[in-house]
């Protein structure tokens, strides 16, 4: 089945860390660039970093840069991401995003416009 599969969410406690990840099955994900998304419940989806096909370049939201890292080994076919300090508000679902256009997962589109979309792993930043 081909798929992106979101990994490692779960129940943080604020000021604690937590890394997300994202693995392709069923395809390569090397030649993709990926980003990563949330979408908290009554909110629309954000855009929080994104990281080219070869880990160089790497972006960030405003907000959360400093806080959130993102990075990918190519080698095991994956992409990582770093959340350090959390607060409550970063609770949502978070997704990954592949597509060979890096500006389309830098600047945004549709779910269905991407080459993989995955259903995403829940965040809970609470005490």
């Amino acid at each position: 089945q081909v798929q992106l599969v979101e990994s490692g969410g779960g129940l943080v406690q604020p000021g604690g860390s937590l890394t997300l990840t994202c693995a392709a099955s069923g395809f390569t994900l090397n030649n993709y660039a990926v980003g990563w998304f949330r979408q908290a419940p009554g909110k629309e989806r954000e855009g929080i970093a994104s990281v080219d096909s070869t880990g160089s370049r790497t972006y960030y939201v405003d907000i959360l840069r400093g806080r959130f890292t993102v990075s990918r080994d190519n080698a095991k076919g994956m992409v990582f991401l770093r959340m350090d300090n959390t607060r409550p508000e970063d609770t949502a679902v978070y997704h990954c995003a592949a597509d060979r256009d890096l500006q389309k997962i830098r600047l945004g589109a549709k779910v269905w416009e991407y080459d993989y979309y995955g259903q995403g792993t829940q965040v809970t930043v609470s005490s």
